[in-house]
């Protein structure tokens, strides 16, 4: 009974986590083609859904190969980008950090813990979720400070509320913090 209210409750939460990732990705389409700027974080939300679909050991030979390479696109592209500004520096940590997260053995939703050697997880998996636990944090500060103050809406064609590209950006990291968290 034990096991398979724990798997229900990892699979329900895995649902939801592919959920919100999902609507991040489509909120950020939905953006890019008005503005053209949020292509980079709609790759990051559809990739993070698809990552976190619980697939229950079926399906797992493709997905490592296929979701690493194109989040090394993705931190190409980031790369490439942080030639206008280091204001694009997180784009690429979270590119490497999904890369990371897709050829890591046993990753992912409810695969199983996998640790180094000495016991615990991979450094880098904590350095990684001290950088997205302090991110969502400041998102989160942010995403406060912004919403108690009036802004005039946008003109038509133009981007969107300040306050809805933070909660997408909080909400991708929340998504970021629980796959590593599962790691």
């Amino acid at each position: 009974m034990h096991g398979s209210a724990t798997s229900l409750a990892t699979s329900v939460s895995s649902w939801l986590l592919v959920l919100l990732c999902a609507v991040s990705g489509a909120y950020c389409l939905r953006r890019a083609r008005r503005s053209g700027g949020a292509a980079g974080e709609a790759v990051m939300g559809f990739g993070m859904a698809l990552m976190a679909v619980p697939l229950g050991g079926a399906g797992e030979g493709w997905r490592a190969p296929v979701l690493g390479a194109v989040f090394c696109g993705a931190a190409l592209h980031a790369l490439w980008l942080l030639r206008g500004g280091s204001h694009h520096a997180h784009h690429l940590v979270g590119s490497l950090t999904m890369v990371y997260m897709a050829l890591m053995p046993g990753t992912g939703s409810g695969h199983g813990q996998e640790h180094s050697p000495t016991g615990g997880p991979p450094l880098l998996t904590g350095v990684l979720l001290l950088y997205y636990a302090g991110y969502v944090m400041l998102g989160g500060t942010r995403l406060i400070t912004t919403g108690g103050a009036v802004h005039p809406r946008p003109a038509a064609g133009r981007d969107a509320p300040t306050e809805l590209v933070h909660a997408c950006r909080l909400a991708m990291g929340m998504g970021m913090l629980a796959m590593l968290l599962t790691m």
